[in-house]
């Protein structure tokens, strides 16, 4: 039997025989379909990558309201479409490294404050346009201008100057930043032509992959580019397909109907993974799921208030009942040990009842009820988490009142807009960035509206300050800031829980966002 398993999986391996002959053939022989199915993905991953076939995502976390416009990017749907038709200068590799994109090198001065970046040649755009270093300036013009109310103005803040030299883009710095690559890394810092200064939605981009059919909330089709730069993208076509509801997006994997989905509700997980055609793929890292507090909007601007809810949230409750052990407790503010430079000593706010009603009190509110709102495409499990929110705030006195809003228009009505709901973040590869997109002062992604002069001093110290240790110091006090005079409550960090066919081999374990950090069309490939 083993010299015809080897036969069998060499076979595989030279691309003469299918996973279902060699399913077949292996339960004739007496094998288990678990061993086989394993068998069969060591032999095809031996083979390397194959090319072609139409790769389809089930997706949560996509609205009529979208637009292709990566200034925009707020959820899933929107920065899947972003990773087909567009890159970035480069990209956060999965061990935490900056890998070339646009850019082939990246080189910083002495005191980290003048960055180049030289840039590859003969990149081509959907269009026929070959990428030019102006094409990257005004990409980055476009961003840091106000009224583009781009997710990365917040990062583009501390720029001086740029400019566009040759083969080379070139970054001047306010003050020193050693995390000036990371932030060039962002998913909104797609470059476009003329940076698409003059119809930023077209969805024209260098990507693998160009736009074909752009049906927001409902589908996006996307066909190989064979100009592309790279051996990125081993498929003929990519579809995302908008599946909001839970359990649609789940029988659509079940049935063949897609090859992957995201945001699998943990509650399903485990039983999801005994199917013996799919693989479920649970990633640590830095996403967090969290309810958010317009810090300068009664009654919210009281910080007694805010506290009081911060104490009446059962942090290791939510862990254990939404995310089913599927992520960690939160401390209130957006940093936990998976960043570089994270202090573990700060301590660990517990859930007290007694601390809750004391600063309810103290808070002066008026007993009228608190409107938080909330919706399935929040978070997953964001509906359930707010009733468990509203059940212990009871307990201590604080009257929470639940308002479920629809998915669709969640991303532009809700959030950023209403002063409490409930909300997640991705994360970012390091500390500055997330403190640069969501708490400087002046970011328009500040949803907690924490608007703090001596955060925004410390931050900018952070970035000049090129020894880890005392680095490590300001972290650990902006940390504090946000987490006892914010509007943050960060009650869970969650792991990314995908479900991925077993028709796709490839898989890499990436922390830095959902989906691979949205490469799987990049890098899979059908068996």
């Amino acid at each position: 039997m083993n010299e015809q398993l080897t036969h069998m999986t060499g076979q595989v391996t030279a691309g003469k025989m299918t996973r279902r002959e060699f399913m077949g053939k292996a339960a004739a022989l007496g094998v288990s379909a678990a061993v086989a199915s394993s068998m069969f993905a060591n032999a095809a991953r031996a083979a390397g990558p194959k090319k072609g076939g139409d790769l389809k995502f089930g997706l949560q976390g996509g609205e009529s309201t979208n637009s292709l416009d990566p200034a925009t990017y707020a959820s899933s749907v929107p920065f899947m479409n972003g990773k087909q038709f567009g890159d970035t200068l480069v990209e956060v590799a999965p061990d935490g490294s900056i890998e070339p994109r646009l850019a082939e090198s990246v080189e910083g001065s002495a005191d980290a404050k003048v960055w180049t970046f030289k840039l590859r040649q003969g990149v081509e755009f959907h269009n026929g346009k070959t990428m030019t270093s102006e094409d990257v300036l005004k990409t980055m013009e476009r961003h840091s201008n106000e009224d583009s109310k781009s997710g990365a103005l917040g990062i583009m803040k501390g720029i001086e100057s740029m400019k566009a030299d040759g083969d080379n883009f070139q970054v001047t710095l306010t003050d020193p930043n050693a995390d000036l690559p990371y932030l060039m890394a962002d998913y909104h810092l797609i470059i476009q032509p003329d940076g698409g200064m003059d119809n930023p939605g077209a969805g024209i981009g260098t990507g693998p992959f160009k736009l074909e059919v752009d049906e927001p909330g409902v589908r996006h089709l996307f066909s190989k580019f064979e100009n592309h730069w790279s051996d990125y993208g081993n498929f003929d076509s990519v579809e995302v397909i908008v599946i909001n509801d839970a359990t649609a997006r789940t029988a659509a994997l079940q049935s063949g109907q897609v090859h992957a989905i995201n945001r699998v509700e943990p509650k399903i997980a485990e039983l999801l993974s005994r199917a013996p055609n799919l693989t479920v793929h649970s990633t640590a890292g830095r996403g967090h799921y969290v309810f958010i507090m317009h810090a300068d909007t009664a009654p919210y601007d009281n910080n007694d208030l805010r506290m009081a809810l911060k104490y009446a949230i059962n942090r290791e409750e939510l862990v254990d009942k939404i995310l089913r052990g599927y992520g960690s407790v939160g401390n209130d503010m957006p940093i936990n040990a998976a960043y570089p430079l994270f202090d573990e000593t700060i301590p660990q706010r517990e859930f007290s009842l007694e601390k809750a009603a004391e600063h309810y009190k103290a808070s002066g509110h008026d007993g009228s009820p608190i409107i938080l709102r909330t919706s399935d495409v929040a978070f997953p499990g964001a509906v359930d988490a707010a009733a468990l929110f509203q059940q212990s705030a009871a307990q201590a006195g604080i009257p929470l009142e639940i308002k479920r809003e629809p998915g669709d228009g969640y991303w532009s009505e809700v959030w950023n807009v209403q002063p409490f709901c409930a909300s997640y973040w991705g994360g970012r590869p390091v500390q500055d960035q997330m403190y640069t997109t969501a708490y400087l002062s002046t970011a328009d992604w500040n949803d907690t509206r924490f608007k703090v002069q001596a955060f925004d001093d410390l931050l900018f110290a952070a970035r000049a300050e090129l020894d880890p240790a005392k680095r490590k110091e300001i972290y650990s006090q902006m940390g504090m800031m946000v987490r006892d005079t914010g509007g943050l409550i960060c009650p869970m960090f969650n792991d990314f829980i995908e479900g991925v066919s077993n028709q796709l081999d490839g898989w890499e374990t990436d922390p830095t966002q959902e989906m691979m950090n949205g490469q799987i069309s990049r890098k899979m490939w059908f068996v």
